[in-house]
């Protein structure tokens, strides 16, 4: 089999997935649903007698550049996050963005264990497993909502800093319960706090690392200001440490590749970084990882059982934010109007939802026929999420105006 056979489905990838993610921006759906849309699309090739457009190195090819994409996405999710305003944000943004953890991970767990042999059939395994689908719950996605909140002129509204705030708090504190459920599931026969142990061991050595790290590239910044150096290093960085976070500690090579960003996060140079990142991430790897999504979807893993999980889990991902958050900023005292705000704006999901489910998958953790649900979690709440907080502002101007 000839090398040169991933070139035609990766060219396939880059041009379909860049028209459908134009597409989708016009009518306001995030562009990771057209970068799946794509590899749905190509799949489809899957099922035409004697193709041989996507041969099985071309597939493994694809799957390659897919495992780097990821790494880079999540590298950049670190580099975008902003821990200076962590500092300036009250108690009570951190009450709502742990309630919006914490409920839709007990209603994820809830919905997978009835659905999975109930609460009688619950064994260590099983827990973890059911654990990891409330997991992916956690995951929370504010572009659209900001961009609905600026449109409005609500960003700078107590509402608006609470929703920013709350998700750059929610990134940090998802990768830490993710690295934790994916090391249980890891070191199955270890105890809990074996393994709690070890992953603390693991964000200490990290920790030093990162203050090293963070040295270096102040020293580069000074001696080499505005130079690719920098990126190339970072990027170098990002890959180093996320081989050794599986390979010497079993933690997921994402959540170092996450930690290093987070890190360079705080540098000058950030936002150079940033954009070299960037042009590589989504020029090739981001768009061929959520493709890869798309062509692994398979129609054949779906039964009565597992629509009827898949149709719940949507609802206890929809539910989750919105009671755990909206609820959560009613009892701190925001107004019941403004409570109702924050939690339709923390309810949507995207790419950190499918790279937490794609690595349950590949953890065995997750059964691969959830992922369709998961695509429709995405699509539905970015497209209800700023219709509804359109109309409430809408609303009150209209009230505002009667008075």
């Amino acid at each position: 089999m000839e090398l040169y056979s991933i070139l035609l489905p990766l060219a396939l990838i880059m041009i379909i997935s860049k028209i459908l993610m134009k597409l989708c921006g016009r009518i306001r759906i995030p562009g990771v649903v057209g970068m799946l849309l794509t590899g749905i699309l190509i799949g489809l090739i899957n099922y035409v007698p004697d193709q041989t457009l996507l041969t099985p190195l071309g597939r493994e090819g694809i799957s390659i550049f897919a495992k780097v994409g990821v790494v880079l996405l999540l590298f950049s999710a670190g580099l975008e996050t902003d821990l200076y305003k962590i500092k300036r944000i009250g108690g009570r943004v951190v009450l709502i963005t742990i309630a919006g953890i914490v409920v839709p991970l007990a209603l994820g767990f809830l919905v997978a264990t009835l659905c999975n042999g109930g609460f009688g059939a619950l064994s260590t395994g099983n827990i973890i497993k059911n654990l990891f689908y409330g997991t992916i719950l956690t995951a929370t996605s504010v572009s659209v909502s900001v961009a609905t909140l600026r449109e409005a002129g609500k960003l700078d509204t107590k509402v608006g800093a609470t929703v920013v705030a709350a998700a750059i708090i929610d990134d940090i504190l998802g990768i830490i319960v993710l690295s934790l459920v994916l090391a249980l599931s890891d070191n199955a026969a270890a105890s809990p706090l074996t393994v709690i142990l070890q992953v603390l061991v693991y964000f200490v050595v990290i920790a030093v690392i990162a203050f090293f790290a963070d040295k270096l590239f102040r020293f580069l910044d000074k001696k080499y200001p505005h130079h690719r150096l920098i990126p190339i290093f970072g990027i170098a960085l990002c890959f180093l440490v996320a081989y050794a976070s599986e390979k010497w500690f079993g933690v997921a090579d994402i959540i170092g590749a996450y930690i290093v960003g987070l890190t360079l996060s705080i540098n000058h140079e950030k936002e150079y970084i940033n954009r070299k990142a960037d042009i590589l991430e989504y020029m090739i790897f981001v768009p061929v990882f959520f493709a890869n999504i798309g062509i692994s979807l398979k129609p054949d893993g779906f039964d009565t059982r597992m629509i009827v999980f898949g149709l719940l889990f949507v609802v206890a991902g929809l539910l989750g934010k919105l009671v755990g958050c909206g609820v959560t900023a009613a009892c701190c005292g925001y107004s019941l109007r403004d409570s109702f705000r924050v939690g339709v704006a923390m309810m949507v999901r995207a790419e950190v939802a499918l790279v937490t489910a794609q690595k349950g998958v590949e953890y065995g953790l997750v059964d691969a026929s959830i992922m369709p649900f998961i695509v429709l979690l995405i699509i539905v709440t970015s497209l209800i999420a700023p219709i509804i907080l359109q109309k409430s502002f809408q609303k009150e101007a209209g009230l505002l105006n009667v008075q």
